[in-house]
């Protein structure tokens, strides 16, 4: 066994199977005091593994001189998100240079990762010396407290350490708005306005509010609830309540499907799997337009989007689109149509403009690509495999629109 590989071996033997089975098989037995405790041992296990993993992190950030690929790396080695990589990261850097105390009540049991993490980002905006004063003052505060409270404590020694920055914080957090989307359970998303300016957010609240309360009369059956989430999308298609404009989604769904012949799932672009009555609820709207798109029987593979020329030059950058869905990158689940066509072999390299060498990549994994490194290719079959700095391999490739199925079966092209 190499050096390297010795700080590996010694963390999987403190998580061996084995002896975590036998300790699962032993709890069984225990009565409520021994239980608690041992969810408390093990809390404070996760937090000393949690400390390993952000010097580990630390260690490959500086390895890399900081380069901005760090997180995807890490997205891709821990499979997490983009964003949550980042912080992780940033918590990482944080942690072992700017707020040692702080790591230190994690190897010692009583303090989680995420509580951690919050006490890095109270304090990124301080310099390293006031930084590392509200670690000492925090050291005896935040032991054992959730992360609310955590939060809470970080902040109020941030003010106290530095008041005089508390006011270029607040204008960095405004500076910092941002508009995000989460994909929820099944056939639902959220849309939220991040760090907005406090007193725009309560504007636009009310007006919100006060015309979903205008809409409630007699015959209403939604709640204020219902509503105000109405009106809110009702504005941000239209620019005014009750009003919307067409916009451009793609749903991929069967034709027997779509007949209501079986009830096999659809798919949103960005979104997931939704049930077939709900896709076939959206496809019958009366603002919705279908498309047939002709798929390899056995693959379910896209082939053409069923026009009379065979993918006609002005129809290659939809065709990719279509056929990828959403951004290549595993784990990304941005849409096709707010991405960027690229190369896989860039163009001054021999590359083709053909679907055999466009793939669709969000801007972030589009600059990704061109970071040392980072090495992609396209296999005849559209898989594309990503090898990251580290020689770690990760394939993509574009779901089937249907279930491998028998060339007899194919339903007739609508």
């Amino acid at each position: 066994m190499d050096t390297h590989s010795a700080p590996v071996a010694l963390v999987e033997s403190l998580t061996d199977p084995e002896v975590l089975a036998a300790v699962n098989a032993a709890a069984i037995v225990l009565d409520d005091k021994d239980s608690v405790a041992l969810a408390q041992a093990a809390s404070a296990g996760i937090a000393r593994l949690e400390a390993v993993r952000f010097r580990a992190l630390a260690q490959l950030n500086r390895h890399r001189d900081g380069a901005r690929s760090v997180a995807q790396e890490v997205a891709f080695a821990l499979s997490v998100t983009d964003n949550h990589a980042g912080a992780m990261v940033a918590a990482a850097d944080a942690l072992t240079t700017r707020l040692p105390r702080t790591l230190n009540l994690m190897d010692e049991g009583k303090l989680a990762g995420f509580s951690a993490m919050k006490v890095a980002t109270a304090t990124v905006w301080l310099s390293e010396e006031d930084a590392r004063a509200v670690d000492a003052l925090l050291e005896d505060r935040i032991g054992d407290k959730n992360p609310d409270q955590v939060r809470k404590a970080a902040n109020h020694a941030a003010n106290t350490i530095d008041p005089e920055g508390a006011g270029k914080r607040a204008e960095r957090h405004r500076e910092g708005r941002r508009l995000s989307l989460r994909h929820g359970e099944t056939g639902v998303a959220s849309i939220e306005v991040e760090d907005g300016p406090v007193e725009k957010v309560a504007a636009a609240y009310q007006r919100i509010d006060r015309e979903a309360r205008a809409l409630r009369t007699g015959g209403e059956t939604r709640t204020l609830d219902q509503l105000r989430a109405d009106v809110a999308l009702d504005l941000l298609l239209g620019g005014q309540g009750g009003t919307s404009e067409r916009s451009e989604v793609f749903l991929y769904m069967d034709l027997f499907t779509y007949l209501g012949l079986n009830d096999d799932p659809a798919e949103l672009a960005g979104h997931g799997t939704i049930p077939a009555a709900l896709a076939r609820e959206i496809a019958s709207a009366g603002n919705s337009v279908l498309r047939r798109i002709v798929t390899d029987p056995l693959s379910g593979q896209v082939l053409d989007l069923g026009r009379d020329r065979y993918r006609p030059t002005v129809g290659l950058a939809e065709f990719v689109r279509v056929r990828d869905r959403e951004c290549r990158r595993p784990g990304c689940h941005r849409p096709a149509q707010a991405c960027d066509l690229d190369h896989v072999v860039p163009w001054q390299h021999g590359g083709h403009t053909s679907d055999t060498d466009l793939i669709d990549l969000c801007r972030r994994d589009h600059r990704l690509k061109d970071e040392p490194g980072w090495t992609y290719r396209l296999a005849s079959d559209g898989t594309l495999t990503i090898t990251t700095p580290t020689g770690q391999r990760y394939d993509s490739t574009p779901p089937p629109l249907h279930e491998p199925r028998p060339a007899a079966d194919e339903p007739p092209p609508f």
